[in-house]
């Protein structure tokens, strides 16, 4: 393994991710992982990684890297406004970044986060087999941290040439709005809501507000009234999870969310939109819509799908 990528500006938050640290939340230890995982994915295989290979995470306002020797990486997920050398920077494409070339963003375009994914990988250790990093536990990615200036990252020793110029067919990019609509299959504390409260909660526009974090993000709105104590027996929590406590307020819960959780929850995130959520701002608005949990599976399915056809070339263009 080499020197790779110098920080010379952290970012906001950038943290090293994958797709977390799973079976051990019997434990309580914390998933984390991207908060876009298909952003994530697909920016590994544009680079010829494994598509659950570590990337780095870049929040709102991006890092400023400089290449320590020649790669190839792929930006992907939100457009912070990426610069090589001062000029624009392709997202969802793969790249080559020469010796001495700089990485940098510059602005917030659409999005929250981007994914810059490395040809190779990066080279941290392995925390109960993720190299994700959870913050207020210091595990995980580059001693358990968010990047700070003078950081050395490290990667591989081989330069993959062959797959740049690689890039996502724009039918399958994302786009992230600041107005959404996000599917949720309802319950499973249906019953602690009054019918009042319900509706209330699949009628209005809730405001994503600056205490928002990779933990949950909390909305305001209308007021959600229960029926029943919004405080129950801590249960397990699941990725996508929207709790209601007693505020009437909601939140989600992301990819740093605790492991188990003791306020009623009106529903639960389809997989296949959590990206959007994962890329809303402060001041996004969201209405919920309902769907069965069979559309949602079916909807995931499909994700699969394509998702295994990008894994062995369908979908990716070579410039």
């Amino acid at each position: 393994m080499k020197e790779i990528l110098l920080v010379e500006k952290p970012g906001l938050l950038t943290t090293v991710q994958d797709l977390g640290r799973t079976g051990y939340q019997q434990y309580g230890v914390v998933v984390a992982g991207a908060m876009d995982s298909f952003s994530m994915q697909i920016a590994n295989l544009l680079v010829g990684n494994r598509k659950d290979e570590a990337v780095l995470e870049a929040t709102i306002a991006g890092p400023s890297l400089r290449a320590v020797r020649d790669i190839v990486i792929a930006i992907c997920g939100g457009d912070l406004a990426a610069k090589i050398n001062g000029k624009d920077a392709p997202l969802w494409k793969s790249v080559l970044l020469k010796k001495g070339d700089q990485l940098s963003f510059t602005g917030l375009k659409s999005g929250a986060r981007a994914y810059i994914a490395i040809a190779g990988g990066i080279n941290v250790p392995k925390v109960m087999g993720s190299k994700s990093t959870y913050l207020k536990a210091g595990i995980g990615g580059l001693n358990g941290r968010a990047l700070q200036k003078g950081d050395v990252i490290m990667g591989s020793d081989a330069v993959k040439t062959s797959t740049i110029g690689r890039m996502l067919s724009p039918s399958l990019i994302p786009k992230y709005e600041k107005h959404m609509t996000i599917r949720i299959v309802p319950g499973p504390h249906e019953e602690a809501f009054t019918k009042e409260g319900i509706d209330t909660f699949f009628s209005s526009v809730y405001e994503v507000t600056p205490q928002s974090d990779r933990m949950g993000y909390r909305l305001k709105g209308p007021k959600i009234s229960h029926r029943k104590p919004a405080d129950i027996l801590s249960e397990a929590a699941p990725l996508g999870g929207i709790q209601i406590p007693a505020d009437g307020q909601p939140i989600i819960l992301m990819a740093d969310r605790q492991t188990t959780g003791g306020y009623t929850r009106i529903g639960t995130v389809i997989t296949v939109d959590l990206m959007y959520v994962a890329q809303a701002v402060p001041g996004a608005k969201i209405r919920f819509q309902p769907v069965s949990v069979q559309e949602a599976q079916k909807l995931y399915f499909e994700q699969m799908r394509i998702m295994r056809q990008i894994s062995v070339g369908a979908g990716i263009y070579d410039e």
